[in-house]
């Protein structure tokens, strides 16, 4: 207990449990071979129909589940290096949080704007980098954030713009993942850096829980017109 007390404390668990799961499903997806392919399609992929048919824990699997090495490889980086930096800043379950809510929120806007198949965890990285951003706006005076999050800000954009020239790429997931762990992070705020404006922070949770309701409208009435 004693150690795993320690770790608790000191280390970034929740981005090492995230990884570690996410690195297991992958490794079960590659003994099954391309039967797989066929068991993430049928109960895991974000699927419109399927989840206007009630499968709502596609909003959720999509995020434990890649394509290949190489899609697993790039997105198992991000977590790790951005893992570690979110979870020292915003703590344990906040890190949680932003990652699984911010990850829905690309799935989200995924299902409302594009109807292709996807699966990636790259929803719920580019609710990390959303959720730096949130630190660098209401911390701007600190001049180590705003270094940084020039950095995080620049990668975030050249990553964006790779998206839209890039073949099968779910770019409205990442952007709802962007902009669903951007006002994560003022709805949970920082407490291990400061204190966020209790203003902005309901002004954010109303935005966020709005436009989940108004995109989960707009992807039903779209599923409904292609029946």
């Amino acid at each position: 207990m004693t150690r795993i007390r320690r770790w608790w404390q000191m280390e970034p668990a929740i981005t090492q449990i995230i990884l570690g799961i996410t690195v297991a499903v992958f490794l079960i997806e590659w003994l099954m071979g391309d039967g797989a392919t066929l068991v993430f399609n049928a109960i895991g992929a974000k699927n419109n129909q399927a989840i206007a048919a009630g499968q709502w824990w596609r909003f959720i699997t999509p995020m434990f589940l890649h394509m290949g090495l190489t899609h697993i490889a790039l997105n198992g980086v991000v977590i790790y290096f951005m893992g570690m930096q979110i979870e020292a800043m915003y703590g344990h379950w906040r890190m949680l949080a932003l990652y699984m809510l911010g990850g829905i929120s690309g799935n989200i806007m995924s299902f409302a704007l594009s109807t292709n198949q996807s699966v990636g965890a790259s929803t719920a990285c580019f609710a990390l980098f959303g959720a730096f951003l949130t630190i660098g706006e209401s911390f701007w005076e600190n001049p180590v954030i705003r270094q940084l999050t020039n950095q995080f800000l620049l990668l975030t954009i050249l990553n964006l713009v790779f998206d839209m020239f890039s073949n099968g790429i779910d770019i409205w997931g990442h952007v709802g993942g962007l902009a669903g762990g951007f006002l994560l992070g003022y709805v949970l705020g920082v407490p291990r850096i400061g204190k966020i404006a209790p203003l902005k922070r309901i002004v954010a949770g109303v935005v966020l829980v709005v436009g989940w309701l108004a995109l989960l409208k707009m992807g039903f009435t779209n599923v409904n017109l292609t029946v």
